[in-house]
């Protein structure tokens, strides 16, 4: 995903290096010659066995103190460089306040101080999965949550709110969940809340019916929090561990549709909120999540279609905006293509790694 920004540290190394402040080490200072008694003698004379330990010491380190070399980055040589490595970023799908913030803590990682030749490509690299893995939150455990809400049966279920904007795959995301929480042997229900678009109704039973999870829904046009409150209420009264909330799908700048969200977060209490987005969407993705951020104060986030994500820059930038962990990434149509986000797996993907 960021081969590019990979192979322009490659080409900032290179000019780093021949333009940076050379710092050479001091040469390996004259040994005096070591002498031992020779008692049958009865004079001193030269210590050939620690002459020959000391010859071979000291002419190996010579020959490695003799090549190094160190290099300084000053501020300014960071400047000219950092102006290409932020154009790449953008390029990525960061956004522009993430790439700034990005540059800012690599800048103070990097400057001023002594490094090898040999080192600079690794020592920027690393430096930029450091910066990666402090900007994205480490993901909590949905399932491991659920069950502990739910592991006395006379407690209420844990409820789950779903939101985003039209068109990112959020019904079906829901429908991944619930038949990984089936496999997991924790009950669900469904509750058909997206009461506005034409269809939704019916692809959410359709998906019920497949993986054999009950769907609680109303007609077109009613309430959509009485349909989330009907579910929690079915799954109180039939012991159902848990309640996945879809909603529809609503643009973030669509004030109207946003505080019909907020009524049905308050009437449902959810437990987590989670904001479902596509991978691809770049920087209208951090728009989407602020504003649904600001409305009900999300969780956590899914990012559909990152199979077919080739940049990367948007889990970073949500990750950063939010300061909420990404939790899954959508891989794909099937049930099965959900994976939980991993910093490491997800930092290897970006090919800054060797």
């Amino acid at each position: 995903m960021f081969n590019k920004l990979k192979n322009k540290i490659k080409s900032w190394t290179k000019k780093v290096s021949e333009k940076s402040e050379v710092i050479k080490e001091e040469p390996v200072k004259e040994i005096k010659l070591p002498m031992k008694f020779n008692a049958g003698m009865q004079k001193f004379e030269p210590d050939l066995e620690k002459i020959k330990e000391t010859a071979k010491e000291k002419s190996f380190l010579k020959k490695i103190t003799s090549k190094i070399t160190k290099v300084k980055i000053s501020g300014k040589e960071f400047e000219i460089y950092s102006e290409e490595l932020e154009m790449l970023l953008l390029e990525n799908n960061v956004a522009l306040e993430v790439a700034e913030k990005m540059i800012k803590l690599l800048k103070e990682k990097i400057v001023g101080k002594e490094l090898l030749k040999k080192e600079i490509e690794s020592e920027i690299k690393d430096s930029f999965e450091e910066i990666i893995k402090e900007i994205l939150i480490e993901p909590f455990d949905l399932f491991e949550k659920i069950k502990e809400k739910t592991s006395d049966q006379s407690k209420e279920p844990y409820v789950v709110l779903f939101c985003g904007i039209n068109g990112t795959g959020k019904t079906t995301t829901i429908a991944k969940i619930a038949d990984s929480l089936k496999h997991k042997k924790i009950s669900c229900v469904l509750a058909a809340a997206d009461t506005f678009r034409a269809a939704s109704i019916e692809q959410l039973k359709k998906h019920g019916d497949r993986i054999g999870v009950k769907v609680i829904s109303h007609e077109y046009g009613s309430d959509p929090a009485a349909v989330g409150f009907d579910a929690i209420k079915y799954a109180k009264k039939n012991l159902i561990n848990c309640v996945l909330i879809d909603t529809a799908g609503r643009m973030h700048t669509a004030k109207n549709l946003l505080k019909e969200i907020e009524k049905i977060s308050r009437v449902c209490k959810p437990d987590t909120k989670i904001f479902v987005g596509e991978s691809i969407t770049g920087n209208d993705a951090i728009e989407q999540v602020k504003s649904f951020d600001w409305a009900i104060g999300i969780d956590g986030i899914i990012l559909t279609k990152a199979d077919i994500d080739k940049k990367g820059g948007t889990a970073l930038s949500v990750g950063y905006v939010t300061k909420k962990p990404i939790l899954y990434l959508g891989t794909g149509q099937e049930y099965d293509k959900i994976e939980v986000f991993n910093k490491e797996k997800f930092i290897e993907k970006l090919g800054l790694e060797d």
